[in-house]
């Protein structure tokens, strides 16, 4: 459906200009400072295009249990911060919580 790659496509976009907002310094470099403006104004646009068809629950809880693992990694990744134990395993009752509403949830349109 539509509406699922707005959605994976905003939490993209919101991930890409999170990520950048630790570059911006607090808003004083102009290039990462731009990414984080155009990211979010895109994810925000997506997500509304989202909300068309997608129950605005649903469509937030996908939203930010993704956006928080792909943060998570990105700043391992990018600024090398570390993933203990607990992290690792509440990004992965995230993401079970996120598979099992899109399994087993009715309000979820398929």
């Amino acid at each position: 459906m539509l509406a699922y790659l707005y959605l994976g496509v905003a939490i993209v976009c919101e991930v890409v200009a999170t990520s950048a907002m630790r570059a911006s310094n607090g808003f004083t470099r102009l290039g990462p400072t731009a990414i984080v403006a155009i990211g979010y104004g895109l994810a925000f646009y997506l997500l509304s295009l989202t909300l068309r068809t997608v129950p605005v629950g649903v469509a937030y809880a996908i939203w930010s249990g993704l956006g928080i693992v792909l943060v998570s990694l990105a700043a391992y990744v990018i600024y090398h911060q570390e993933l203990d134990f607990a992290a690792i395993a509440g990004m992965a009752l995230i993401l079970s919580g996120v598979m099992v509403m899109n399994v087993f949830s009715k309000a979820v349109v398929h």
